[in-house]
Formats: C-alpha cells, sequence, structure tokens
C-alpha cells in the first residue's frame, strides 16, 4: 500500500485499467508524448504505445467526437480535455451525442467514454483554466458527472468510470491534485472486468468526510477539505458539532445519504466554487427543502462562487469559497 497523491492514483488507475482491457484507448492534448500537463498521463505512451495513448489536434470538438465513433465502434474511449474552460467547443458533441447514443439506439449503442476535466480555481492560471462547468453536464439527462476528492476515491471512481456502460463526466479539482497523500491499496477496489455493484455505487453515493451533530455540510471537490477545516474551526472556536458530506456523485445525486444526513442534523449547508444561480447547490437544497422540511430548524444555507466569469488571478481568493466565508455560511444558518 502506497501514499499517492490525487494525480499519482489516477495515473495508477489508468495503468491498471490499460492493463486490464486492450480496449482502453487515451485522447487528448498533450496527453502523450509529455504525459499531460499535469501529469496525470505519464508513463503510459511509453508502456502501451501510440495506437493506444494518442496526442490530438487541438481541437476539442473533434477530441470528443473522433472518441464518439471509437466508443461506436466497441473502445472504451477516455478523453482528457485539458482545461475546464476548454470544454466549450465541446459541449454539443457530450450533449447531442455522447449523452443521447444510449437513448437513440434503446441501450443497443450507449457511447461508453470517460471525459476527464481538470476544473475550478485555486492555481493561479488565466481566463478559461478556472471554470467549474459541471452544473451543465448535471442538467444533461444520459450523462453520470461525478467528482472525487481523496486519492482513494479518484482511482476507485476512474476504474469505475472506464468500465461503466454509460458516459461518465470526470470532475478532477486540480486546486488538490497534489495537496495531499493518502494511502491507497495496491489491491483493485473491484473487479475490473465486470460492472458489478461496487463500482457502480462508487458513482452515486456520497461520502461521509466528518462526523458532526448539529449542522451537515455538503461539499464536493476542493470545498471538501475548506469544509472540514471550517468544521474544525468552529468547533474550536464556539464549540459546535459540524458534519460534513462529500457528495462524489453530483449526477445523480445521492438523494437518500443527503435527506438523511440533513434530516438527522436539522440544518445545512451546501458549498461549491461555481456560480450561485442553477448550480448543484441549489439543486441540494431544493432536494432538502422538498423531502424533509418538517425536520429542519433553518433554511438551507450556500456558499458558493458569484455569479460573474471567474475572475484574473489577482481577485480569485475574492471570488473562491474560504474556511473564513464557509464558516460565517454555517454561523448564519446556526443562528436561525
Amino acid at each position: 500500500m502506497a501514499e499517492l497523491t490525487m494525480v499519482e492514483a489516477l495515473n495508477k488507475a489508468l495503468h491498471e485499467a490499460f492493463s486490464a482491457d486492450d480496449r482502453v484507448v487515451l485522447l487528448g492534448e498533450d496527453v502523450a508524448q509529455t504525459g499531460g500537463v499535469f501529469r496525470v498521463t505519464a508513463g503510459l505512451l511509453k508502456e502501451y504505445g501510440g495506437e493506444r495513448v494518442i496526442d490530438t489536434p487541438l481541437s476539442e470538438a473533434g477530441i470528443v467526437g473522433t472518441a464518439v465513433g471509437l466508443s461506436l465502434y466497441g473502445l472504451l474511449p477516455v478523453v482528457e480535455i485539458q482545461f475546464d474552460g476548454f470544454v466549450y467547443p465541446a459541449f454539443e458533441q457530450i450533449v447531442v451525442h455522447v449523452a443521447r447514443y444510449g437513448w437513440r439506439t434503446n441501450g443497443e449503442c450507449p457511447a461508453n467514454m470517460v471525459i476527464r476535466i481538470p476544473f475550478g480555481g485555486g492555481v493561479r492560471a488565466p481566463e478559461l483554466h478556472s471554470d467549474s462547468p459541471e452544473a451543465l453536464f448535471a442538467h444533461s439527462p444520459g450523462l453520470k458527472v461525478v467528482c472525487p476528492t481523496t486519492p482513494s476515491d479518484a482511482r476507485a471512481m476512474l476504474l469505475a468510470a472506464i468500465t461503466h456502460p454509460d458516459p461518465v463526466i470526470f470532475m478532477e479539482p486540480k486546486r488538490i491534485y497534489r495537496a495531499g497523500r493518502q494511502e491507497v491499496s495496491d489491491a483493485l477496489p473491484f473487479d475490473l472486468g465486470s460492472t458489478n455493484g461496487d463500482a457502480s455505487s462508487l458513482l452515486s453515493t456520497a461520502r461521509l468526510a466528518r462526523e458532526g451533530n448539529d449542522l451537515v455540510i455538503f461539499a464536493y471537490g476542493a470545498t471538501v477539505p475548506l469544509s472540514v477545516e471550517a468544521a474544525e474551526k468552529l468547533k474550536t472556536d464556539k464549540g459546535t458539532s459540524l458534519r460534513v458530506v462529500d457528495l462524489r456523485s453530483l449526477y445523480p445525486l445521492d438523494v437518500d445519504a443527503i435527506t438523511s444526513h440533513a434530516s438527522a442534523c436539522g440544518r445545512a449547508l451546501v458549498v461549491h466554487e461555481a456560480p450561485r444561480t442553477a448550480g448543484i447547490g441549489a439543486e441540494v437544497s431544493s432536494l432538502i427543502h422538498e423531502r424533509v422540511m418538517l425536520d429542519l430548524e433553518a433554511p438551507v444555507g450556500r456558499v458558493t462562487g458569484f455569479d460573474v466569469p471567474f475572475p484574473q488571478f489577482a481577485n480569485e481568493d475574492d471570488y473562491l469559497p474560504s474556511v473564513e466565508r464557509i464558516a460565517r455560511g454555517a454561523e448564519k444558518v446556526l443562528s436561525f
């Protein structure tokens, strides 16, 4: 068992998937010779060759469109979108073709592929390198949208996504790519030769990240460790007990987990980097109010990005949810 960063865990998963199934192929900009701008795909070209690890032209629509064709002929493409904001030219391919082929062919020809998207801010990048477009894909029936937060989850969830029969949008929070290490088992998390329940559940269930009773924070991606830190701060400063739930699956949401945690605590806060309006947090809040409103002691709160384009890096700290903003949001709900 090794201690890995998220980048190393994702790389491990790709090597395992390539080794287990020769139908797995990788497409993207600089994924082969360079090993990806974040080095997630390092070593794959040397190990598996240029017919399976393919550097593409700078054309996201072409990359995803090519992957659609490959998947319809029986291959298992893994697409890397180099940065979140680069996915927009491929949006038509994703929502019109990738998401709909299973429905269009009555399940006979689903475009089973994984589209990996490093996303989010906090890395001092230029424009179109720090967006959070996950809600766009969660609003497109036919796609699964997931986001790991820990190295162990990143490895297991990527393997589950590659073996899953439906297309998966795999959001990778780049701010925590190398934020810490976690022990990752050498053993495979499930049998890669079958789409069993353990694999599918990884793509549809939330994870309890911290115990607590007074309020539950629902978060995903880079906001999960920030929420845990905010919970620790409020415990030290105020003596409050905050629970933190890592959503992991953004579509479908784990409705049972969301409602049960909200009901148990009676107060809830949702945190994400994406703009506030029509974000994942709005859906989580609506689910809670619709299903367990009578168990609540206060309206569900939200701490999010703002309804503006992601700012230049000199101002990104003012845009992103911080420990202080999350703590203030929790205190507001607690004081209602």
